[in-house]
């Protein structure tokens, strides 16, 4: 059996978990105030700086590239307790062809209530100035009417996915399942390019079966 699928895979959990932990941690560090800063080893001026309430300590651990992005996405979305951001093979792919990933069978069913959305094309301003809270933005437009509970993963034009979940960990599984489906929608596409998107019944009891309140199927999970 080839082992290079298993091992991108884990590779992909780790870039996933590592990056959400990081993005993570520098909101919460900015959210805990100087007793955060000094535990982390910022030092006392800077403990200091956040205790007066300098913008100076917020904005320097803000720098974390993704970190605006993923501000957006927690502020827009309470649900969230974990956001990643990858550029995995197949949902790239999707995320630059500027195509939602159509749900064609009922592995994507499992876990996403839908097509995995795409958003609009960012302006040329949105991309020059504040171009990461504006992807954020981005996304937070895309979902006015979706539901980011039973939708948790978006593809950003041109780009890549963000994925979240109840945890950090979560958002990593979710990161990794949408590669799954990314790969399997592609891969139908090119067996037979002919393929629909399956039945929205079909669509509705393989996820409703598995989350919500009168999910009945396997072990409860949480999107």
């Amino acid at each position: 059996m080839n082992a290079a699928p298993r091992i991108a895979e884990r590779a992909l959990l780790c870039a996933g978990l590592l990056t959400g932990a990081a993005a993570l941690l520098h909101v919460a560090i900015i959210v805990g105030g100087p007793a955060w800063y000094r535990f982390f080893g910022a030092g006392e001026r800077m403990a200091r700086l956040a205790a007066r309430g300098s913008a100076y300590p917020t904005l320097v651990t803000a720098d974390h590239p993704e970190t605006p992005t993923h501000l957006v996405l927690y502020r827009a979305f309470s649900a969230l307790g974990g956001v990643v951001h990858t550029h995995s093979h197949y949902a790239t792919v999707w995320a630059q062809a500027g195509r939602e990933i159509p749900c064609m069978g009922t592995t994507h069913a499992d876990y996403f209530h839908g097509p995995v959305p795409i958003t609009a094309s960012m302006a040329d301003d949105e991309i020059a100035s504040k171009y990461e809270e504006n992807t954020g933005h981005a996304i937070v437009r895309r979902f006015s009417e979706l539901d980011p509970t039973t939708m948790p993963a978006v593809l950003v034009a041109g780009h890549a996915s963000f994925c979240w979940g109840p945890t950090v960990t979560g958002a990593v599984q979710t990161a990794s399942i949408l590669e799954t489906v990314a790969r399997m929608a592609y891969d139908t596409a090119a067996l037979n390019p002919g393929a629909t998107p399956i039945a929205t019944a079909l669509l509705d009891k393989h996820f409703l079966r598995k989350h919500g309140k009168n999910a009945y199927y396997g072990q409860p999970t949480a999107v």
